[in-house]
């Protein structure tokens, strides 16, 4: 765990972002670079299923073990589309590839509800861990995010992403750009792509990726990713327009080498 310490560019002019709520961090010195509204308790949607991978991932569940999608795996919240079908197994290895990369909510549901005491017991390990990162004003309810009950800060999330970062699992699932899984039921073939569009271009150096949304969040992007040669961390929640959160990313991104170029100058 790191500790927040204020940075030489924290608040400072010159960035204008579209998300409600924002943090960018120098993950290697723990220096926050820009806040805005960085401690309003919000829904996460999505970006549950990073804790969810950790939880997953902690409990040492053998990966090559197959899992049937049942009925409870269903969305009855949303009412949300799924191409998993009730019936369908796939190995805990895929689920979690496509519930970080592809925000598949049926995957991330089978995983919490195959965990050891079922998903009361998963979601009770996600609060525990999110304790133990420091996480003070977050509270998980499903494995998913389906739920805005899930809810976090900017501040809270930059440590869960964080910690993500080290899983080397995580850290190749939530950055694939593109993955064919082939199911058994009926010998069919499925290609699910990244719901993050930067990590498919060579602009970036994404580490760690994962988007949200819900009506009650709006538009959610956390990353991971080397800017002008350090790990920075960039939460993005409620962000209003559907690009937006993808702008203001690429903002970010601008912001940091023109201070970088800046520095290098002067």
């Amino acid at each position: 765990m790191f500790a927040f310490t204020g940075g030489a560019f924290a608040q400072k002019g010159g960035l204008s972002l579209k998300s409600h709520s924002a943090l960018v961090m120098d993950a290697q010195r723990g220096h926050v670079l820009f806040h805005k509204n960085a401690d309003n308790v919000m829904p996460i949607a999505s970006i549950t299923k990073l804790m969810t991978a950790i939880v997953v991932l902690d409990a040492q569940l053998p990966l090559d073990e197959e899992i049937v999608i049942e009925a409870a795996d269903v969305d009855v919240i949303k009412n949300t589309r799924s191409r998993l079908r009730v019936g369908g197994s796939l190995t805990r290895q895929e689920m979690l590839r496509l519930a970080l990369m592809s925000s598949e909510n049926r995957a991330a549901a089978a995983l919490g509800r195959s965990y050891p005491g079922g998903t009361n017991a998963f979601v009770a390990a996600m609060n525990r861990k999110a304790f133990e990162l420091g996480m003070d004003n977050s509270y998980f309810v499903d494995p998913t995010g389906l739920n805005s009950a899930n809810v976090s800060t900017a501040r809270d999330l930059v440590k869960m992403v964080n910690a993500a970062y080290d899983y080397d699992v995580i850290r190749e699932f939530s950055t694939t750009a593109a993955h064919e899984v082939m199911f058994t039921d009926g010998d069919r073939s499925v290609q699910f792509v990244n719901t993050n569009n930067l990590v498919r271009s060579s602009n970036w150096d994404i580490g760690v990726s994962k988007t949200g949304f819900l009506s009650e969040a709006g538009r959610c992007l956390v990353m991971q990713a080397n800017i002008t040669g350090k790990q920075i961390i960039i939460v993005l929640l409620d962000s209003w327009g559907k690009n937006s959160r993808l702008g203001d990313a690429n903002r970010v991104k601008k912001w940091m080498e023109i201070g970088f170029a800046r520095k290098v100058r002067g």
